[in-house]
């Protein structure tokens, strides 16, 4: 039996990205003896996208791509930096 290039199901398994850890982080100068914190956020993690698109019409292209992971975020760092946010996967479906 020949096998067609139509597939119509597919599982796949995706996790979006973990936030980053915050910094804990103490303000340090030489005229102040006890500054405040000044440690900054995590980035946030990335986030797996479904968006359809007419050009597509079976999901072959997922055939073999069964684990989508989306970034991580970066932790935080001195001075109210903020950790860079992890990258999004954007996934192209067909639509209906």
């Amino acid at each position: 039996m020949a096998e067609t290039n139509f597939v119509d199901y597919v599982k796949i398994f995706c996790r979006s990205g973990k936030g980053g850890r915050g910094s804990t982080h103490f303000r340090r100068e030489k005229y102040i003896p006890k500054g405040g914190p000044d440690g900054g956020n995590g980035g946030d993690g990335g986030h797996i996208i479904l968006r359809g698109n007419r050009n597509y019409w079976t999901l072959l292209h997922l055939k073999f791509q069964r684990h989508i992971f989306a970034g991580h975020g970066e932790s935080g760092s001195r001075r109210n930096s903020s950790g860079k946010r992890g990258d999004s996967k954007i996934i192209e479906v067909p639509c209906g």
